[in-house]
């Protein structure tokens, strides 16, 4: 019984830590408008910028670049700096949220 229970609990916890890191729109949403969306936009860019929109574009491409900008192997003084701050799990969240979204 109590190896039973040991086994119950030791797959709650890895489910739980599974679910933790899962990508969240709601939460890439978020992290878009307060980080992205004042040069990016949501599907264009901002009237007043000349940076690329985001929506629509491909995840693991966003993923990909935003990685590159944090690890500064990327170069742009501005996302370098900006995406230094990003940890992975928020970077996935915004590529996701930025990929379901339709130009």
């Amino acid at each position: 019984m109590k190896m039973t229970h040991f086994i119950v609990s030791l797959l709650a916890g890895l489910l739980a830590a599974g679910s933790a890191q899962a990508t969240s729109l709601y939460v890439g949403q978020a992290k878009a408008g307060a980080v992205c969306a004042q040069c990016h936009g949501i599907r264009m860019p901002s009237s007043d910028a000349p940076f690329p929109p985001l929506g629509g574009r491909d995840p693991e491409y966003l993923k990909t670049a935003i990685k590159q900008y944090r690890d500064k192997t990327r170069k742009s003084d501005i996302m370098n700096a900006i995406a230094g701050s990003l940890t992975d799990a928020e970077i996935n969240d915004i590529a996701a949220y930025y990929g379901s979204v339709k130009p």
